[in-house]
């Protein structure tokens, strides 16, 4: 009787552990994931995105998964983990100007992309 109470007591802590251990872990992925809402824009070059965050943040975007070359010119959300942030004054010589526009540089990775509108508001 009494090694089943401690087995049972065991158990018991064992299944907290693990719950708190999956407790913590989304978490800790949603902090590597970012969605952003803007208009989806086409680079200079083939394959080369952006997009505009609705807070002013710019992302450079890509993507061996999410055809965004069909949402060019649509309001989406484009959710990823982001790969690189840079300020304007860390940004390569040429791309400074194009940097001070805006607050900041990214890269975002995209997974998922979502659209908004069919076309963006100024």
């Amino acid at each position: 009787m009494f090694a089943r109470m401690i087995a049972s007591i065991v158990l018991a802590l064992l299944m907290s552990l693990a719950a708190l251990a999956q407790d913590t872990k989304p978490s800790d992925d949603q902090s590597k994931t970012k969605a952003v809402t803007g208009c989806l824009q086409k680079g200079d070059q083939a394959d080369q995105f952006s997009i505009t965050g609705e807070d002013g943040k710019s992302w450079d975007l890509r993507s061996s998964t999410v055809k965004l070359d069909d949402h060019v010119g649509h309001k989406v959300t484009v959710t990823g983990s982001p790969t690189r942030e840079a300020k304007a004054e860390e940004k390569k010589e040429g791309q400074v100007e194009n940097a001070a526009r805006k607050e900041a540089l990214g890269e975002l990775r995209v997974t998922d992309l979502k659209m908004v509108s069919p076309n963006c508001t100024k």
